[in-house]
């Protein structure tokens, strides 16, 4: 048995992402990550498994990623996005004998992908992401459903099982000119006020429609399937949120969009309904939610989705039900529970009375049942409080959730439906997936274990932090360890016990690795989390450094041996608490922002920030005083700091800013910038090395380590 996590073996680990229940809830599909290290690259496979638990999950992809599980009426039928190479039956047979013989050899080159680089792409040789579906009754491979030129970002399965719903840009004549200019190195043009987005990269006019078409389609493009010219996208949220289209048991199908006039300055997202042939548009709500993830009622005359304030994004977000109908009395079902919904499943129907959510709750995420008509109230407590919910769905009085605890990555649970009706009168719990296994058998011994530590800041308000602890660290003993603050992002988000490999890394080697829910988190009620609105530095800071305090207090933390890091809004807090201590030997901000007056424009938040703060040509004062660069003459803490080379939610020249002003005071410091990347850490190589530069610049920075090299080489 392995002593500790190399960290190598972050290439074996499989990390559910998805899961979606059969209509007759016998059978459940999930996805899961893993990485490819030839390719360097991660990619999505798609399993399916009984919820019965009779029999291991069967993997249905193998060499592509997977994504968007969906099941057909008939429970046999399970569609999925994918980048594949064309199916063949889209493009055998002869080619066209006037057909240029340069255009021949060009296809001779394109590595298999099919004509026009692959799916019905744009030349650039690569595949597009298409519909594609398995038959399980009869087996076999995938077929491909749809042809999309550009691809096809969301979709949905009719209730007859013979059509379906397509999310897909739709370029006019010029459009096309100018995004074939751009592929080709051209100038970027943009006349929009949401000029980028991150992820999405700098943005253009396409409009992004819903078309309808039938499964088996000839052509199945845009040319075939009929565009309902009244759902389309718009908004300055749509190029990541998309129009999640939901096809009901009536016949009409749910979306979402922005229908302001000036849509692009709003965060207005709104449920609209239509009928398939694109007649009979409906605008569910009222432009006053930020709305996402609408879900018909099995008698398909209601639907529950998932809203939110867009002017206060630190109210929770809570599940409301509305008719089908224009300009509808829609309410909130969760709003007594003074908790948000999570962000790892959408609102499920439990039968026509009763939506289920997940909810942020403290340091936890589980369920929610809440009545159409009476109270909201917590559901499944057999959950235990060491595993928190990580995925969701609930179709056939079966609910599938995705449970992880801090030695325990990610696995697929099933739970009866009656479980929701009356408290612990469910049934079996059964496990359905075992994806690492192997993996936590190997490392068992140096996994970590965890607690929610709760302590008082110094306002004299308790705050709980996830700590977790070395496998053989004892925290009621006398010896102390290293520690690693690690803060999460958001800000408007939290943290609950769970499986995350950097954690098992750190605490592998010996660290204390404490995640404060700091004011502002979301699971601990509106005005928690409200209080950090308009502020930004102090009272995060002083959650994050009375954690610390805290845990040197207690004897569990060694007070020379102290260190902090945060990614995005976690990178924000990290400046701004070295501004305000010397407690840690050294720091990691990571993908943050640190000058808000210089940054506002240059990102993709700028509607944020104009609603929080105003603008900051009126405002100036307080951006300036919201920005850890105008306190950087107080910073003795080595930094180092990291960036995304096309990062647009934190740009780059943030921490260029950071980076220079402190090296300017003499400070130690690194910058490290990963070329290619948005806010994140994409591929598997990129994210390794961040565990390592992290973990490198804390020991160097930690005088035991350094004594013990010293003595070591003597």
């Amino acid at each position: 048995m392995q002593h500790g996590v190399d960290i190598e073996s972050y290439y074996d680990l499989r990390l559910l992402a998805e899961v979606s229940v059969s209509p007759d809830g016998e059978r459940v599909a999930f996805t899961a990550q893993e990485s490819d290290p030839a390719a360097d690259e991660h990619r999505t496979g798609l399993y399916v498994a009984p919820t019965d638990g009779s029999s291991e999950p069967h993997r249905l992809t193998r060499a592509s990623t997977a994504s968007s599980p969906t099941w057909g009426p008939d429970g046999d039928t399970l569609a999925f996005l994918a980048a594949r190479d064309t199916d063949l039956d889209r493009r055998r047979g002869r080619a066209d004998e006037e057909a240029d013989e340069t255009e021949a050899n060009e296809d001779d080159e394109s590595e298999g992908n099919g004509e026009n680089g692959g799916n019905g792409g744009n030349g650039d040789g690569k595949p597009k992401p298409q519909v594609w579906a398995f038959d399980l009754a009869r087996g076999g491979d995938a077929r491909q459903l749809t042809a999309f030129e550009r691809g096809v970002k969301e979709f949905d399965l009719a209730p007859d099982g013979d059509r379906l719903v397509v999310a897909a840009r739709d370029p006019t004549d010029e459009e096309e000119g100018y995004l074939e200019q751009r592929e080709d190195g051209g100038p970027i043009e943009v006349t929009r006020l949401q000029h980028k987005r991150d992820g999405a990269g700098w943005l253009d006019d396409v409009t992004t429609y819903l078309f309808v078409g039938d499964l088996d389609a000839a052509d199945a493009d845009a040319e075939s399937f009929d565009r309902l010219d009244d759902a389309d996208g718009a908004g300055s949220a749509e190029p990541l949120a998309g129009l999640q289209p939901a096809w009901g048991p009536t016949d009409r199908i749910a979306f979402t969009t922005c229908v302001d006039d000036d849509p692009d300055d709003t965060g207005a997202y709104d449920v609209c309904t239509i009928a398939p042939d694109g007649s009979d548009r409906r605008v569910v709500t009222d432009g006053s939610l930020r709305c996402g993830s609408p879900t018909w009622s099995p008698e398909g005359d209601r639907l529950a989705f998932d809203g939110s304030n867009y002017h206060n994004w630190y109210e929770p977000n809570e599940a409301y039900v509305a008719p089908d109908e224009a300009d509808a009395a829609f309410e909130s079902v969760s709003a007594e529970l003074d908790r948000t919904l999570a962000r790892s499943g959408a609102p499920r129907w439990l039968d026509d009375e009763t939506v289920v959510v997940p909810i942020g709750d403290e340091a936890w995420t589980r369920l929610a049942v809440c009545p159409v008509e009476g109270e909201p109230r917590r559901g499944f407590s057999r959950q235990g409080r060491d595993r928190t919910i990580t995925a969701f769905d609930m179709a056939g009085d079966t609910v599938a959730l995705g449970l992880t605890a801090a030695d325990q990555p990610p696995d697929v649970y099933a739970v009866p439906g009656a479980e929701l009706r009356e408290n612990d009168a469910g049934g079996p719990t059964r496990r359905l997936s075992a994806l690492n296994d192997g993996w936590v058998d190997e490392h068992d011994a140096a996994l970590p274990d965890c607690e929610v530590v709760a302590y008082e800041n110094s306002d004299g308000e308790e705050i709980e932090a996830v700590v977790y602890y070395p496998s053989d660290f004892d925290p009621e003993g006398h010896d102390t360890a290293p520690a690693i603050c690690a803060i999460h992002g958001g800000p408007m988000s939290y943290d609950a016990p769970g499986f995350r490999f950097d954690v098992a890394y750190w605490t592998s080697k010996g660290y204390v690795v404490a995640k404060p829910n700091y004011r502002g988190s979301t699971s601990y009620g509106r005005a928690f989390s409200e209080s950090l609105k308009g502020t930004r530095g102090a009272l995060e800071s002083d959650d994050v450094i009375a954690a610390m305090e805290h845990l040197v207090d207690e004897g569990v933390a060694d007070p020379d041996r102290l260190f902090c890091t945060g990614f995005s809004y976690g990178g924000i807090t990290t400046a701004h608490v070295v501004t305000r201590t010397d407690m840690f030997a050294a720091a990691a901000p990571e993908h943050g922002i640190y000058d808000f007056y210089s940054n506002f424009g240059t990102d993709d938040n700028h509607n944020w920030h104009q609603w929080e703060f105003g603008m900051p040509w009126e405002n100036e004062a307080l951006y300036r005083d919201i920005s850890s660069i105008t306190r950087v003459g107080d910073i003795d803490t080595p930094l180092l700091i990291t960036a995304g080379e096309e990062d647009w939610r934190c740009p780059p020249t943030q921490a260029e800013q950071l980076y220079v002003s402190v090296r300017k005071r003499g400070v130690d410091a690194k910058l490290v910038i990963y070329p290619d990347e948005h806010h994140n850490i994409g591929t598997p190589e990129r994210a390794t090395h961040r565990i390592e530069e992290l973990t490198e610049w804390f020991e160097t920075h930690d005088e035991s380590v350094a004594e013990g090299a010293s003595e070591a080489n003597n």
